[in-house]
């Protein structure tokens, strides 16, 4: 019997000396829609009864000014004296509200498209507490954290915008907080970001700080990088007055609109799935009709953010397969209306940087991408049922999100990817093996994401470098971050004039 050569050993050398592929495999930006959690009859059945909410149950609370454009354009006061949508009416609103639109980062390479198809992964949150870095103990989260969040997040090629993930605990007065969210925001990254306020006054000024930062009045208008949160639905079926006022800055200073609604299942919506996405879809629908009621057309993202409270204890539960299910269905019906769609993932449970963590943000970021939502929101950072962030789950998360996104891009099926000729000329003229060869090597650089944070070692070599986890490694990547000199996003000059003019802490 002939002896065939192996090869293996170099073959593996060639491999890892093989040129690093300068395009990633798992690019954000996948298209997604893989994972369906409803039949079409179960769809259809949801959306029926989120039609009929709207019309026969109908909104309370409802503003003065929303209310008088609701009955001039055909709306009407149903029996119960609420603000009654008939379906033609939503339908038509549907029809007319945007259905795409171009998400700008301060620079152009940031630029994301929104709507279609298409998942980005991005962060959201509001928490109070951070997990520090040395104590590696939770204490108040302070400007200066977000801050580093930000700075941190604008080397992470998976967040593709930023939301402050943070409150500024420190800060006493509510427009000082999100005037410095706002001037942390632009200091820290040129990737498009967003923001809530807490009233409709504090929009101008921020905005005028924008144009300030772009180079002259007007120019945030023209290419508006900061999108703004709102919720205009108080569950269940209750307008916010205080969320319309808001929504009514950000149209006139053209600031695209993310409406969340963010219901908890048992407790302000039904505990049943099925009710759960019937009451949120009415509600979601509700704020989209809001929006387009003043300005039709207006970059609008429907976020509808099913909750899940533990039914125990009444806790706040922010990852398991129930929440993870129902983000992808809502992501699923807004991608079967046509709308720019986000839901909410990877709000870890877990209190530390361990295996709880990486299981949960993991199933939830896995279901949500498949989904095909366009938008999804605390995919990164956050911990301890959102009321913690981390900045090693940051650089995590980052990670996991690249095998994410190769998931959800699948794999191609042809001549070339099939190999038949490969694999005959193996076994039959060549080495017995597909090690280094031109099948394996173009594979390589085109169908497999190598990371570089997780461990691939042998146990003997894991052990000679000390035996790192993935904590330790993690904290050691975000040092390497904040420790290098901070890129200049805003100049010096604009800066000085920025601090002049309001109260800057950072």
């Amino acid at each position: 019997m002939s002896k065939r050569k192996t090869g293996g050993r170099a073959g593996r050398i060639a491999m890892r000396q093989a040129p690093v592929q300068q395009h990633l495999p798992a690019a954000p930006g996948q298209i997604g829609g893989q994972y369906k959690p409803l039949n079409n009859k179960e769809l259809q059945d949801i959306l029926n009864a989120a039609f009929e909410i709207l019309e026969d149950i109908g909104m309370a609370e409802v503003p003065d000014v929303v209310m008088q454009k609701a009955l001039e354009q055909g709306c009407h006061i149903n029996e119960l004296g609420r603000l009654s949508y008939p379906r033609a009416f939503v339908e038509d609103i549907i029809d007319k509200a945007c259905k795409s639109f171009t998400f700008y980062g301060r620079d152009p390479k940031h630029d994301i498209q929104v709507g279609g198809d298409k998942v980005w992964f991005g962060t959201g949150g509001a928490a109070v507490q951070t997990l520090d870095l040395d104590t590696g103990l939770y204490r108040p989260s302070t400007l200066q954290d977000l801050g580093q969040f930000t700075r941190l997040i604008d080397k992470l090629e998976n967040i593709n915008w930023f939301v402050r993930c943070c409150i500024a605990t420190d800060i006493p007065d509510n427009f000082d907080v999100e005037m410095n969210t706002a001037f942390a925001l632009v200091k820290g990254t040129t990737k498009p970001v967003g923001m809530s306020f807490t009233i409709g006054e504090y929009v101008a000024p921020i905005v005028e700080m924008f144009d300030m930062v772009l180079g002259g009045e007007g120019r945030f208008k023209e290419r508006p990088f900061c999108k703004v949160h709102i919720s205009p639905v108080i569950s269940p079926l209750r307008y916010g007055e205080d969320a319309v006022d808001v929504m009514l800055a950000a149209l006139e200073n053209n600031m695209p609109i993310n409406e969340i609604i963010a219901a908890q299942s048992g407790a302000t919506a039904p505990a049943t799935p099925a009710g759960m996405l019937a009451q949120t879809t009415a509600e979601t629908l509700a704020g989209l009709i809001l929006v387009n009621l003043f300005k039709p057309g207006h970059p609008t993202i429907f976020s509808n953010w099913p909750f899940v409270l533990d039914l125990r204890t009444g806790a706040f539960c922010g990852s398991g397969g129930e929440i993870s299910m129902m983000n992808a269905a809502a992501a699923q019906i807004g991608n079967h209306l046509g709308l720019p769609t986000g839901v909410a993932s990877s709000m870890a449970d877990a209190k530390a940087v361990d295996a709880q963590m990486g299981a949960e943000k993991s199933l939830s970021a896995l279901a949500c991408g498949l989904s095909g939502a366009n938008m999804i929101y605390e995919s990164a950072g956050m911990m301890a049922s959102l009321l913690g962030v981390s900045f090693e789950a940051f650089v995590l998360d980052n990670e996991m999100l690249s095998n994410v996104h190769r998931t959800i891009r699948g794999f191609e099926v042809n001549e070339d990817t099939l190999g038949v000729a490969t694999i005959k000329e193996v076994v039959t003229t060549g080495e017995g093996h597909f090690l280094g060869g031109p099948h394996t090597m173009g594979a390589m650089e085109r169908d497999y994401y190598y990371p570089k944070l997780a461990n691939r070692d042998t146990p003997r070599e894991w052990n000679d470098k000390g035996a790192p986890d993935a904590w330790s490694v993690a904290r050691e990547k975000v040092r390497q971050i904040l420790n290098a000199e901070p890129d200049e996003y805003v100049s010096s000059e604009v800066e000085k004039a920025i601090r002049s003019k309001w109260n800057i802490l950072l």
